[in-house]
């Protein structure tokens, strides 16, 4: 499957015109006009309730027009995916975002978001970042027990 999988909270920015985010909000652009953009059912839930409210019903529409994999939650890896972050002192992740990290690296595919732990779970997982310069090395083991 290609794609990538854009994290809330560059949804957010873009929906905003965040001038601060000018270069998350533009690559967005990039991957919506490459149709390369994808979402889940957690994104969706944390975006659609909020853009109801506002009646913001054109977004809500384009953005539930997105290619969105099934969810298939593994909870034994949900499991082991958040000791291998408190392993590696990755704290305070929520379970949405770990749902999120799992089925990116079940279906070999990037995230893009601003959030800064994604950068920190790449580096002790088989986590890909888009774009793939915002990766972070950390010496830490993998669920897998590799170093990277």
């Amino acid at each position: 499957m290609s794609g990538v999988l854009v994290d809330t909270s560059v949804w957010i920015a873009y929906f905003r015109g965040d001038e601060q985010e000018r270069v998350a909000v533009d690559a967005l652009a990039y991957l919506i006009s490459g149709d390369e953009a994808v979402v889940n059912d957690v994104i969706l839930t944390e975006l659609v309730p909020f853009m109801s409210i506002r009646g913001e019903h054109d977004c809500i529409n384009a953005l539930t027009a997105l290619h969105s994999p099934k969810l298939d939650i593994d909870w034994n890896g949900l499991r082991a995916l958040q000791e291998a972050c408190l392993r590696a002192g990755i704290n305070k992740v929520g379970i949405p975002d770990l749902i999120i990290v799992q089925q990116a690296i079940a279906l070999d595919m990037p995230i893009f978001s601003l959030d800064r732990h994604f950068p920190l779970i790449s580096g002790c997982t088989d986590l890909q970042l888009w774009p793939p310069a915002a990766r972070t090395k950390r010496k830490a083991k993998t669920i897998k027990g590799e170093n990277k």
